[in-house]
């Protein structure tokens, strides 16, 4: 048997609850304005070097990368914003006007050390604002992140946030977090003490290391009078929209791109890994990758770390069951019982019998998959059109045409408070 490739899942009886959160995650995307991009999985090696940053993990270690038939080196995609910009680049998106909104979802793949909520191939959704060096985008994205948790019922989580500074003011203080960090080096992890010299600012979000970060130099205190412009007014805006969040110096993400504001959502239901979704702004990565000077802010959560969120706090949806079963009273009745099943399929969620069982064997199976319904199709009801429509909850049941059948289930649907409608 050919088992699954390790660090991959196979997603079955919980597809219906990944249905659910993408059409969340879609309507609540399309509510403030954003419009659906889809990407290539894979992408040409250099827009990660050049994108996510030759000194990152990403790049360092985790990537997938390989060479086709044509000798070209190719990675499946690490993460999202890389390929979206250079779809913004290649097309150019800015000629239809800006701020360009969109949002994706879909795999991603790392090649790290499987655990829960992070796998070898991981999904993500996120969003990108692109135009935009004010506030006010840094606000929105923000704000958007904060929504689709909320709308999925999630409560458990915190929104944190930091400024990563310019490249004006950010040298000056790598040079004090290296002062800082230098008489600690032999006690740092062996992967911090690589970062020492490649990516010092991610001294300060290494879990292994943590104890030392509270001591180190904040980086607010080095920020340049336009950055600390930016962020007190990132603040004073979420102040204003009574979002709540919290100031978190430690906070500088993984990758190369990010520019002044970052942030994180915590989920106190996810244990050590509690990051559910971050993000930030990087207003030199178009121009980084050929196109112009571009700013912009966006942010991505992670899809499984949303699934374990979700089930830590018992906000699972129940799987939706058939509105009616449509069940043939014997074998010469089973044509017009699969006629009346796709008739019904057009408006409602509708089963019917194609093992050929019994008819108790069928009222059965109706009651294991939580049927609201079940019509009964026997010779006498094909004669005079009035079908035996039986309520499965309290066993009442009676004789009526297709047109009142299909009244009292529009009634139903109106009037549910079931999660998927």
């Amino acid at each position: 048997m050919i088992k699954r490739i390790k660090g991959t899942n196979d997603i079955i009886e919980d597809s219906y609850v990944w249905e659910w959160v993408e059409r969340k995650l879609i309507d609540v995307s399309k509510r403030f304005g954003f419009s659906e991009i889809r990407t290539p999985i894979f992408e040409a090696t250099e827009l990660f070097k050049r994108g996510v940053g030759t000194d990152t993990d990403i790049v360092q270690k985790e990537m997938y990368t390989f060479e086709d038939k044509g000798g070209r080196s190719l990675t499946l995609r690490p993460e999202g914003t890389a390929s979206v910009m250079r779809a913004f680049v290649e097309h150019s998106l800015d000629s239809k006007g800006l701020p360009q909104k969109l949002f994706y979802m879909g795999p991603m793949f790392r090649y790290e050390k499987p655990q829960a909520g992070r796998l070898r191939q991981f999904h993500q959704y996120g969003a990108e604002l692109i135009g935009s060096a004010r506030p006010e985008a840094d606000v929105m994205v923000m704000a958007l992140a904060v929504e689709t948790l909320k709308v999925l019922g999630l409560k458990n989580f915190k929104l944190k946030i930091n400024s990563t500074g310019c490249e004006k003011c950010r040298p000056n203080y790598k040079e004090a977090l290296k002062e800082y960090y230098k008489p600690l080096l032999p006690k740092l992890c062996n992967d911090c003490q690589v970062r020492y010299d490649r990516n010092i600012l991610r001294l300060l979000d290494c879990k292994k290391d943590a104890q030392y970060a509270k001591d180190a130099p904040v980086i607010l205190d080095y920020l340049c009078d336009e950055c600390k412009a930016h962020f007190d007014k990132v603040r004073e805006l979420l102040d204003a929209l009574e979002i709540e969040y919290e100031v978190d110096p430690t906070i500088v993400r993984g990758l190369d791109y990010y520019t002044r504001t970052v942030f994180e959502i915590t989920s106190t239901a996810l244990g050590a890994q509690d990051a559910i979704a971050g993000g930030g702004r990087y207003d030199h990565l178009v121009e980084e990758l050929g196109g112009k000077p571009t700013p912009s802010v966006g942010f991505a959560m992670g899809m499984e770390r949303v699934m374990i969120a979700l089930e830590k706090e018992g906000k699972i949806p129940q799987k939706e069951p058939p509105s009616v079963y449509v069940v043939a009273v014997d074998e010469k009745q089973r044509p017009h019982a699969l006629k009346l099943a796709l008739e019904l399929s057009e408006e409602f969620v509708v089963d019917v019998d194609v093992m050929g069982r019994k008819m108790k064997a069928q009222f059965k199976n109706a009651s294991k998959c939580g049927a609201h319904h079940v019509l009964v199709v026997g010779e006498e009801e094909v004669e005079s059109n009035l079908y035996t429509f039986k309520n499965m909850k309290d066993g009442s049941q009676i004789k009526m045409p297709l047109s009142e059948i299909k009244k009292i289930l529009r009634k139903e649907e109106c009037d549910s408070n079931y999660q998927w409608h």
